[in-house]
């Protein structure tokens, strides 16, 4: 142990080489039913030549790298280690926003900077990203995108990855690669740049398309040090309208019709109860929950640079004609909730304490992709298990965001708990394995399976699972990166 931490000494600083029992433990387990296993040290380096040492010094000693770029808390056991002996590669101090372009409308990033960062920055260009629903302050962008976290405007996920673009990563083996268009060009950044190649097209190098491969791969094959994301431009105008229904399938057909028409831009649909939560705090997240409709789409229209009043204008209208074939009510506001409030809850990163955990101080998420005509069936199966189990169904929170151009959804359910209560928990974690297993077998697609989702998805599979293990075993051929997730079990 002390020869391995005089190797970390060299490599990073004695001053960032961690090995307190405090630190261990925060980064031994998370919110999810991972089992802890406590790391052995945490390290935190601040340029791609320290973790090039690093992953070379684990390949020679055999010891596991575990690549964490956002704050706590985690909520789904990747972050966790899978095996004993591991080493937390904490990548907080990489937080440099490298370059911002805003013709190109790119911005080149470190994996630590987070969307709290990033947004004020961006602001000063006229641009932003595009984000997830309430992201936490301290997560990190390229950790939310290499997680394929879905993001709110649809229409401009042309694959289910974007906004993220190319990237930089130190594979397992220790190999450093660009993907995408920076992968035809030097490895210098500031080179290609003076050379007029900017890392826009996430295609490549050449025919192969690498950066897929790092997409959900829950930092088992590399560790990313950069990467180019593609920003959208900031609207002078916004406004949100929303369309309330008693039932969710009274949504499904207008739905279709509006991303096929790739009108307006921030499109999701959410219940009342993830609609409350979002919007009150601890103690009002009951009473608002009875005042607002069973279901709601939110959508958002804007203006930018040119004619934003206009633009603003003719999407309304258009808006309005399309709800109105649909025998819907288009509104500006729902119970009170304005425009201003809605947009300034939507647009910004979760204030604190983070606003799934504010209802009962613990939430369990399950996730996964489907079309619209198939979730009425997914909630029917989510109510009855819960039923069975005696967990209200008045507390799930439900949540469908339309992704890819409105090819998939990404569907969501909220389980919310007490963690302090020992029965509560135990119910909750027996709902989560039960529906799970429910749901799966009727066709849901888990894309991003953490923990036990992942013998739910790889057991169904062979013919993937053999082939991912072949990645696996040229891109890090000495398992030391996160093992024990995916079906990555051992060597």
């Amino acid at each position: 142990m002390e020869k391995k931490k005089e190797h970390l000494d060299r490599i990073v600083g004695a001053e960032y080489v961690f090995d307190d029992p405090q630190t261990l433990e925060a980064y031994a387990k998370d919110l999810s039913f991972v089992l802890p296993i406590k790391p052995q040290f945490v390290v935190k380096p601040k340029d791609i030549d320290e973790i090039k040492m690093l992953t070379k010094w684990a390949n020679e000693k055999g010891t596991p790298l575990i690549p964490i770029s956002s704050g706590p808390p985690h909520f789904y056991g990747d972050t966790v280690p899978g095996a004993p002996g591991c080493i937390i590669v904490d990548l907080s101090r990489m937080n440099k926003i490298l370059r911002i372009d805003r013709r190109n409308r790119i911005i080149i990033i470190e994996p630590g900077v987070t969307y709290s960062q990033i947004q004020p920055e961006l602001v000063k260009y006229g641009l932003r990203v595009t984000m997830p629903l309430l992201p936490r302050g301290n997560k990190s962008v390229i950790a939310s995108l290499l997680e394929r976290q879905p993001t709110l405007i649809s229409r401009y996920n042309y694959s289910l990855p974007e906004p993220l673009r190319n990237c930089g990563v130190v594979w397992g083996c220790g190999d450093i690669s660009y993907t995408g268009h920076a992968g035809n060009g030097s490895y210098s950044l500031d080179e290609q740049w003076n050379a007029g190649h900017i890392p826009i097209d996430p295609r490549g190098p050449n025919a192969t398309d690498f950066m897929r491969l790092l997409t959900g791969a829950q930092g088992s094959l590399g560790i990313v040090v950069w990467a180019s994301v593609k920003c959208e431009v900031l609207p002078s105008i916004r406004k949100l309208f929303f369309i309330s229904a008693n039932k969710f399938e009274d949504l499904m057909d207008f739905s279709y019709r509006l991303q096929r028409l790739r009108l307006g831009d921030e499109l999701l649909l959410a219940n009342n109860k993830l609609l409350a939560t979002m919007l009150g705090n601890s103690d009002q997240v009951r009473d608002l929950k009875e005042k607002l409709p069973p279901w709601v789409m939110i959508i958002g229209i804007s203006g930018r640079a040119l004619l934003p009043d206009e633009k603003i204008d003719v999407q309304e209208k258009d808006l309005t004609d399309l709800v109105q074939q649909y025998g819907l009510n288009l509104q500006s506001e729902i119970v009170g909730i304005s425009n201003k409030e809605m947009i300034d809850t939507i647009l910004n990163p979760s204030t604190e304490p983070y606003w799934k955990l504010k209802y009962k101080g613990g939430c369990e998420d399950i996730f996964f992709l489907t079309t619209l005509e198939k979730v009425p069936h997914y909630i029917q199966i989510m109510n009855e298990t819960a039923n069975s189990l005696n967990y209200p169904v008045s507390d799930i929170g439900i949540y469908i965001q339309p992704q890819h151009q409105g090819v998939s959804n990404h569907c969501e359910f909220n389980l919310p708990f007490n963690p302090n209560d020992l029965k509560e928990l135990t119910k909750i974690k027996e709902l989560y394995s039960k529906v799970s297993e429910e749901l799966i077998k009727h066709g849901a697609y888990f894309s991003r399976p953490y923990g036990m989702w992942a013998n739910l998805v790889y057991n169904r599979d062979a013919q993937s699972t053999m082939v991912l293990r072949k990645i696996k075993k040229i891109f890090d051929p000495n398992y030391i990166m996160n093992p024990g997730k995916l079906c990555f079990k051992s060597l």
